[in-house]
């Protein structure tokens, strides 16, 4: 009874569009919990911090999880060197100092930062993240060394081991340029800047080259890297490297601006020309591909194969970045943060849900990108924004004792498909939200800045005592609330220009800097807050031969009927043709008569759409063998155990095998008109969802550049297992052609020692 007066209560301030305290000394309230006074109070279960180093919770997870949970957190560790929160609110500075306790944890012995309490080691997009919050500036030697163990021999970034085989089914390494310019930004550091550049520079030449394509950035999902977790079942890791994120594109518009403003400070004009046209223009183009002005949100990724088309779900990460990283016009960024969906633990990492998957990146709130969230949030001035999201990362915070890693969206609880303790980017996110937030602090070349966001529900005084900049000890008070703020006094000395540096870039002795906030009450804006909602099953089809459409017309495809499985509780289906929507019906086939390549989507009653089905195409197509085939394997690079020891379910008298010490793969073809090309290939060097020996060659077409074909590997030893490679467009004059397999030097893999395939047959698709 006590939760559902709660909800209710919370509810009517929600339905009233303000957040308005539910109860007496209510901080936060949603209708999953309330941050009262110095507790959490969920349901039955409180939380609450009896002192600054000190966290008691009574919560109880879900019975028979294998993670158990800890019930009090006590400072363990010293930290006195690090910045010292002082505020009225009791539980606040005790998450805080769990984080600085937690992170204190994370620094190895050899002085890199940790990825979680269950994930030892450096993982460059984990670090990368936790630097860009908050490690660059309180960790910045474990940040440096952490940023150059992800640098490979030949210096380029490491995109760490993933989907088919790593890079470049997966593409988000060049957060690592993010943070390690953030990194610069801190520390001023010159001989770090020169040091970066060329690593920056040649691993975004590598991705010019194999995963930019038609004006975005091909690759896996930053972060959310378990195919199943965000993706239809259909998709094969070739897949994922052929549909483009919006948060890798993201990334990638950052990285580049990012290399341009290092080659301007190093003195390189044309290449910050260069590498700052690059940036916008890659901008423009996602910005085109994935705004949705009737949601008022950004699409997740592009999909499908010949036709890509949408996700239209919502991803809340990429869609912080490029609020933060001024890659949307302001009207287009405070519109995300008014329509981006809002559960009651959180922000999803996207939404809306799958239905059928459990929980870890699906119906998760993860709080690292949470915290990216509440950032975003408070620089397009949304307050209550800002004050759902801290609650989403104080609530775990403190019902748990630590910074775990993921929540499960449907109940808050930690029973998801795979947890940590003490995680650094979820670590990271919490101090970065009293830093970056509260005490508005960033870094730029020229100094550091101060430009508090305070709701005023956290109004009051609060103070940060021995912040470390460059040398100096700064003891920085912030009083008051708003987004605006009054005046600053720098050792007492009243600022001029309060939007300018406070601290110089070359600070001399410690600083006492006071700031008064204008107590202005900031412009109203809305959350969408919504419940957690799950997408419909995605519909399985086939075709069918129909012999009434034959017989009327002659011309239509032997397969000339979609048909597909009827889903529970649906209200219709679309049906695509070549990625167009071009009908509606409520029954379970469809006249397939004209070629092409079919799709087929669920909606449900509310009008929420499933994932499209695989495309199946009945358009014609043929098989071209390689001018010279053998089944004699030569690979030095691999040692070949298919079952039986012997390769079998090619096509006609053998395959082709490609590596670093074949001759190029040639195919002789006599044909004209516009085609689909790909590669019927297998690659049995590595397992599906992990490792890094993903084959990667350019695609020639009588000696001119025309795409390039990925072949990830589809399980250890897995020869027999035959796949498709990404699909290439061409436009082929009349007469004879040579299309080549070439390796070149920016299909070097991550492994550098094995990036090898065989392939059984070139296929050509009409379009």
């Amino acid at each position: 009874m006590k939760q559902k007066i709660i909800a209710t209560i919370t509810l009517a301030a929600a339905a009233a569009g303000s957040l308005q305290a539910s109860q007496a000394g209510d901080i936060v309230a949603t209708d999953a919990y309330r941050w009262t006074g110095d507790s959490i109070i969920q349901g039955e279960y409180k939380a609450y911090a009896p002192s600054d180093v000190e966290i008691i919770s009574d919560y109880s997870a879900q019975p028979h999880y294998f993670m158990p949970i800890e019930k009090r957190w006590k400072l363990r560790n010293d930290i006195s060197s690090y910045p010292k929160l002082r505020s009225d609110n009791r539980l606040h500075n005790a998450i805080y100092n769990m984080g600085l306790d937690e992170m204190v944890n994370a620094v190895e012995p050899d002085t890199t930062l940790r990825t979680g309490k269950e994930w030892a080691g450096v993982w460059t997009r984990d670090v990368s993240y936790s630097i860009i919050l908050s490690m660059s500036y309180l960790q910045p030697e474990a940040s440096k060394i952490s940023l150059m163990k992800k640098v490979t021999p030949t210096g380029r970034i490491i995109q760490d081991t993933g989907s088919g085989g790593a890079w470049p089914v997966s593409s988000d390494r060049m957060i690592w340029a993010v943070a390690a310019y953030e990194l610069y930004k801190v520390t001023g550091d010159r001989d770090w800047l020169e040091y970066i550049y060329p690593i920056i520079k040649n691993s975004l030449e590598d991705d010019f080259e194999i995963t930019y394509v038609d004006g975005a950035v091909n690759g896996e999902t930053s972060f959310i890297d378990w195919r199943e977790q965000s993706h239809p079942k259909w998709m094969q890791t070739v897949d994922i490297y052929a549909s483009q994120a919006q948060n890798t594109g993201a990334v990638h518009v950052a990285a580049l601006d990012v290399l341009s403003k290092i080659a301007a400070e190093l003195g390189k004009k044309d290449d910050a020309a260069k590498y700052a046209e690059m940036s916008k223009s890659l901008n423009e183009s996602i910005i085109k591909k994935f705004w949705m002005p009737e949601k008022g949100t950004m699409a997740m990724y592009t999909y499908g194969r010949e036709y890509p088309i949408i996700n239209p779900r919502s991803e809340t990460l990429g869609q912080a970045f490029a609020i933060l990283y001024d890659q949307v016009p302001d009207s287009m960024a405070a519109t995300i943060t008014e329509n981006v969906p809002t559960t009651p633990y959180g922000p999803a990492i996207f939404f809306p849900q799958i239905k059928d998957m459990p929980a870890y990146h699906n119906n998760a709130l993860w709080p690292w990108v949470a915290s990216y969230w509440v950032l975003a949030n408070a620089k397009t001035g949304n307050e209550e924004g800002v004050m759902e999201g801290i609650g989403s990362v104080f609530r775990p915070a403190a019902l748990f004792t630590t910074n775990k890693e993921n929540f499960n969206l449907d109940n808050g609880d930690i029973a998801t498909e795979l947890n940590s303790s003490n995680m650094l980017w979820c670590l990271a996110g919490n101090l970065a939200i009293t830093h970056r937030v509260l005490f508005g602090i960033t870094f730029e070349t020229d100094g550091l800045h101060i430009s508090p966001f305070v709701p005023k529900a956290l109004a009051g005084t609060r103070s940060l005592e021995g912040f470390d900049y460059r040398g100096s000890k700064i003891d920085i008070t912030v009083n008051g609330y708003g987004n605006r703020v009054k005046d600053i006094t720098v050792n007492g000395k009243r600022l001029k220009d309060v939007n300018g540096a406070v601290i110089p870039a070359r600070p001399k002795g410690n600083y006492n800097v006071v700031v008064t906030m204008a107590d202005n009450d900031i412009a109203p804006m809305k959350v969408n807050r919504t419940a957690n909602v799950k997408s419909p099953l995605t519909p399985l089809t086939r075709f069918t031969h129909d012999a009434d459409i034959a017989a009327t017309n002659p011309g239509a495809p032997y397969e000339n009927t979609l048909q597909w499985n009827p889903i529970e509780y649906i209200a219709g289906y679309i049906v695509l043709r070549d990625g167009e929507r071009i009908a509606r019906t409520r029954q379970t086939s469809f006249d397939a008569s004209v070629p092409g390549v079919y799709q087929v989507i669920g909606v449900d009653a509310d009008g929420v759409e499933s994932f499209a089905s695989e495309p199946l195409s009945n358009q014609p197509s043929v098989r071209v063998k390689p001018a010279a085939t053998a089944t004699v394997l030569k690979s030095k690079e691999v040692s070949y155990q298919p079952d039986g020891g012997v390769i079998n379910g090619y096509s006609g008298n053998g395959f082709a095998e490609t590596d670093h010490n074949t001759a190029p793969v040639v195919f002789d073809i006599d044909a004209d008109g516009d085609y689909f090309l790909s590669l019927r290939y297998a690659n049995g060097n590595g397992p599906v969802n992990t490792e890094n020996k993903c084959a990667v060659r350019t695609l020639f077409v009588d000696g001119v550049k025309a795409g390039t074909v990925v072949m990830p590997q589809r399980g250890v030893g897995n020869w027999d297992d035959w796949g498709m490679t990404n699909y290439i467009p061409v436009s082929l004059t009349k007469g004879k052609h040579k299309i080549t397999i070439e390796m070149m030097p920016y299909d070097e893999n991550m492994n550098l020692a094995t990036n090898h395939a065989i392939i059984d047959a070139l296929v050509m698709e009409r379009r």
